[in-house]
């Protein structure tokens, strides 16, 4: 039945009853579960941050371009950011090492900024693995339709675009963001019919 059949339905119910941040560095003394799922891969992750500067995590992973299930021991780290009093911006650096052996691991650096209204953000993620080494990377634009208050249910609407070197073509989509308190939820549908769901709850 596979991590989605039990966990987007738990995460999907507790967020209709829970009062979002999309940072993958909490605050200091924080901690995240996150859940993911797109064509290469469906993965919950737990991440604890002893200073808004870096994270520690654990993440289950049921990689589909190996057919195997294992764990990644994850370390991100803020590289910069920078506040306005009209927008933020950020960059992070991300690494794991497989539970199957420190020759299995990826690096990437992902970053994103936004106002109240534009939000912008893109990723580049390099896998190591046993069978296959490739490359993730994306980028995605989108506008806020209204300017919600603190607390309110905020929305995005955004385009994605993304490629992997496996099969070496961009794959372009519309996502949909809400973040309300504590929990985010983006999901998009792509054109090879495969769902691509980031569910986030800090606490």
């Amino acid at each position: 039945m596979g991590i989605r059949f039990f966990i987007l339905p738990a995460i999907l119910t507790f967020a209709l009853t829970t009062a979002l941040s999309a940072r993958p560095v909490s605050y200091t003394g924080g901690s995240t579960v996150m859940y993911f799922s797109d064509e290469l891969k469906e993965s919950v992750y737990y991440h604890y941050s002893p200073s808004y500067r870096y994270s520690l995590g654990l993440e289950w992973l049921k990689d589909k371009v190996q057919n195997k299930n294992y764990a990644y021991l994850r370390y991100t780290h803020l590289l910069n950011r920078k506040n306005t009093q009209t927008s933020q911006r950020n960059l992070y650096f991300q690494s794991g090492i497989s539970s199957e052996g420190i020759d299995r691991n990826f690096i990437g650096l992902h970053g994103d900024w936004e106002t109240r209204r534009l939000f912008t953000s893109f990723g580049l993620k390099h896998v190591q693995t046993d069978v296959k080494d490739y490359t993730e990377e994306y980028i995605q634009l989108g506008l806020a339709p209204y300017l919600g208050d603190y607390g309110d249910l905020h929305t995005w609407i955004l385009f994605k675009a993304k490629r992997n070197s496996l099969t070496n073509e961009w794959n372009s989509y519309p996502v949909l963001k809400l973040f309300k308190g504590n929990f985010m939820v983006e999901l998009g549908y792509d054109e090879n019919d495969e769902w691509d769901a980031h569910l986030m709850y800090r606490f």
